[in-house]
């Protein structure tokens, strides 16, 4: 009997073990650290603008260096609870109080001009099908005396 216990518990904590690696038991958070700097905003700077201008687009920097104060540094960090950490920074470079390059993992795109693309989105709504309710449903109706809601 002994034995018998000690193999079923034996089995119940690898199965445990097994489940617990496979299936996520514990919660973990999603932690954003810095300034979320999107692809909009930094499309968004040119050259040439001054730096209230660039921090009314892209917030206050989260690094100004006392030793280099001519460059703004953006930082962006996503750990997910599960998965790999995502991290995007932005350098920005001023030469006489105006903003002269850009620089990180995100790029400015496009040729320059400052009209914002025109996009269309299209929104499909599918018809209302009537779905009979099943047998659980019905019998529920039937205890509680209710008719099924008509559409």
């Amino acid at each position: 009997m002994k034995k018998l216990l000690i193999i079923i518990t034996c089995f119940a904590s690898m199965s445990l073990v097994s489940c617990s690696s496979r299936y996520h038991l514990v919660h973990k958070i999603d932690v954003q650290q810095g300034n979320v700097v999107t692809q909009e905003m930094v499309d968004q700077l040119r050259p040439g603008m001054n730096r209230a201008q660039v921090q009314f687009v892209m917030g206050s920097p989260l690094v100004v260096d006392t030793f280099h104060q001519e460059r703004w540094d953006y930082i962006y960090r996503f750990k997910p609870g599960y998965g790999e950490v995502q991290q995007d920074h932005v350098s920005l470079y001023f030469e006489d109080e105006v903003l002269a390059r850009i620089s990180g993992t995100i790029p400015p795109t496009g040729d320059g001009d400052s009209t914002p693309d025109s996009r269309q989105t299209t929104v499909v709504v599918p018809p209302y099908e009537r779905v009979e309710p099943g047998l659980l449903n019905r019998f529920w109706h039937w205890i509680t005396f209710r008719k099924p809601e008509e559409p």
